[in-house]
């Protein structure tokens, strides 16, 4: 499904018009970026999903073309985790 999908499905289900829902989406996803980019807190939608921004550690890995080995720097990444009602609905519960 795409975004643009996603958005006249809701306004359908909703009755909201398409452009609210768009910006309500918009406005999502600014919350979304700001609360991993601070990495302060974990953004949690009780039973369908959480973001939080992690830390992934500096490592040797090998180039699997050279065999080379290499040293990655440590980084900051996104966590999104399912939550419980998402996991059942993948696995065919509703």
């Amino acid at each position: 499904m795409t975004k643009s999908e996603l958005i006249a499905e809701i306004a359908n289900r909703t009755g909201v018009a398409k452009a609210d829902v768009e910006k309500a989406l918009k406005g999502f996803e600014d919350v979304c970026h700001e609360v991993v980019a601070k990495g302060e807190e974990k953004l949690t939608l009780p039973g369908f999903l959480s973001f939080e921004q992690t830390d992934r550690s500096a490592r040797t890995a090998r180039n699997p073309q050279t065999g080379e080995t290499i040293q990655v720097p440590a980084s900051k990444a996104v966590k999104v985790t399912a939550g419980s009602k998402l996991k059942a609905s993948a696995k065919g519960a509703k």
